[in-house]
């Protein structure tokens, strides 16, 4: 994150996560010396609806809501949910995607059918699609999905590593601290 400002959707579904990430990015904009601001939605979270945090951080933040076509990054902890944002991009944003499908309720009841081609679909609007639930498994727990995805970012943006680590620390519980980590380090290691 720099001097200018930076707009960050962070999309997924409930369990996977979202809002501690959300809090980990605004933790780091703090230690930064920035402004941010941050808003959440809700959707049918407990049943794995659509979750989507809204980030804002800079010198001066009026309004903690982006608006179509306005996001600098959009970090997708599931496909369907990234295409499902995707309009939220601006051009030439960053889009960073959890490969791993999430079946939506209607999906699984056999009401409707999970869309075919995605990957390729989100691939050709430039997003670097990342295995991060085999990634979080092998740093020790699949509940560490988002900090290897902000891990992902962090070095896809190269922000500062040991801010970035201590915004971990201050805001991820101790007894899952370790793992989560773990999970750190591998998506920092993910980017070239």
């Amino acid at each position: 994150m720099s001097e200018t400002n930076l707009h960050i959707l962070i999309v997924g579904v409930g369990g996977q996560g979202t809002l501690l990430a959300s809090r980990v990015l605004g933790r780091y904009a703090m230690l930064s010396g920035m402004d941010c601001k941050l808003s959440e939605v809700h959707g049918m979270a407990q049943r794995g609806g659509s979750v989507v945090t809204h980030i804002k951080a800079g010198k001066a933040i009026h309004s903690p809501v982006i608006t179509e076509g306005e996001a600098d990054i959009i970090l997708a902890f599931e496909l369907l949910e990234a295409k499902r944002w995707l309009h939220y991009l601006k051009p030439g944003g960053k889009l960073l995607v959890n490969s791993r499908r999430l079946l939506p309720m209607p999906v699984i009841t056999g009401a409707a059918k999970y869309p075919e081609g995605l990957e390729q679909e989100l691939e050709s609007a430039g997003a670097l699609l990342v295995d991060g639930l085999a990634a979080a498994k092998a740093a020790g727990s699949e509940k560490a999905l988002n900090i290897y995805m902000l891990g992902v970012l962090c070095a896809a943006l190269s922000l500062d590593r040991q801010r970035f680590t201590q915004a971990v620390c201050e805001c991820v519980p101790q007894k899952a601290l370790e793992i989560n980590l773990r999970a750190l380090e591998a998506g920092l290691a993910e980017v070239k």
